[in-house]
């Protein structure tokens, strides 16, 4: 029993020094700032970085110059099929948890495992939206052309597709509205690459404001405030 009992404690041990270190590390290397935020507004696309208290995305006009996203993700994949969407949301995730987990009371061990452990598949999540409001979990950006595309091809990149070249749409019910589809996506979700470490990729990579490395939204919400 005494064996059992120090072998339990030592796993208990590892686990409380695990997870001291994981969100120490988040902590600081998220705080680490990258990219920078535009004050001009002339020849400038407006951005948003969203949150829903837990998961970001990315936020962007639905027509530019460069890019129609109803060509790439189009309104009849939505349940509303509504013409008058002025912006368009992209997360990207683990498969389970999006279709699987629309509230955390929904959330099983199974789903957390497997998002956890980095074997699951993964997605895009797409919504549009009518206007945008900044709060505390929606902040304005403004970028410049070479960020939007920098952004633009990021998101297409970490799109799966079908032998035609053409975005897979995941048929389901489990849409969180009327405005909203999911995709078949690249990479894998795990503990120390998230959601927001997708998101804070992206917009590093843009050179738009950031952190070094996290996982969590306040991780990225920071360098918004």
């Amino acid at each position: 029993m005494r064996k059992i009992m120090v072998v339990l404690g030592a796993i208990l041990g590892g686990i409380l020094v695990f997870a001291a270190v994981y969100f120490a590390a988040d902590a600081v290397l998220s705080r680490i700032k990258r990219g920078h935020a535009h004050e001009e507004k002339d020849g400038l696309i407006t951005a948003y970085v969203l949150s829903n208290g837990v998961h970001t995305d990315i936020v962007l006009p639905i027509r530019t110059e460069f890019r129609d996203w109803t060509t790439v993700f189009p309104l009849a994949h939505t349940k509303g099929k509504a013409q008058d969407h002025r912006y368009i949301s992209i997360g990207w995730g683990d498969k389970g948890f999006y279709l699987n987990t629309p509230e955390w009371k929904d959330l099983t061990l199974k789903t957390a495992l497997i998002a956890g452990l980095g074997i699951g598949e993964t997605a895009l999540h797409v919504t549009y939206y009518r206007n945008m409001v900044e709060d505390e979990h929606c902040y304005k950006v403004l970028i410049d052309r070479q960020q939007y595309r920098v952004l633009e091809q990021y998101i297409l990149d970490a799109l799966d597709k079908d032998q035609d070249g053409n975005p897979i749409l995941i048929e389901t019910q489990a849409q969180y509205g009327d405005d909203d589809a999911f995709y078949e996506a690249k990479g894998a979700y795990s503990l120390f690459y998230s959601c927001n470490t997708w998101t804070n990729n992206a917009l590093k990579k843009a050179d738009m404001p950031s952190g070094i490395w996290t996982v969590f939204d306040k991780g990225i919400l920071q360098h918004y405030r």
